[in-house]
């Protein structure tokens, strides 16, 4: 099953009573291990955590530090919104990322991106 595949798959665990816009997330760690995510949604929507979330949560609290790509799956186009790219840009750093109707790297989407290495 392909990367892309495993975050269709995902995307049926989705909770979008409110959107009803459900999404699922693959992440390839680089030791092979796929951790899937799916958006979970809140009443406020501020609480509510997009899939890319889910999926680098689940992989970081297993313990994978190092990945190479993520795929997102939607009804229709889709790409990580800001806060999933700053959070997967720190953890992941400039991965491949798997649309629906392309693939670019992480660096596409985030130009310039603000980490730790603009803190010093």
């Amino acid at each position: 099953m392909t990367l892309l595949e495993q975050a269709r798959s995902a995307r049926s665990r989705a909770i979008a009573p409110y959107s009803n816009y459900s999404v699922g997330a693959a992440l390839l760690s680089s030791d092979g291990v796929v951790y899937t995510g799916a958006n979970i949604e809140n009443a406020t929507y501020g609480l509510t955590m997009c899939a890319e979330r889910v999926a680098l949560y689940r992989a970081l609290h297993e313990g994978a530090r190092e990945f190479q790509a993520i795929a997102v799956a939607a009804e229709g186009p889709v790409t990580p919104c800001g806060a999933c790219r700053q959070l997967l840009w720190e953890f992941c750093g400039d991965i491949e990322v798997i649309l629906e109707d392309r693939t670019l790297r992480l660096s596409a989407l985030l130009p310039e991106a603000f980490d730790r290495r603009n803190l010093a």
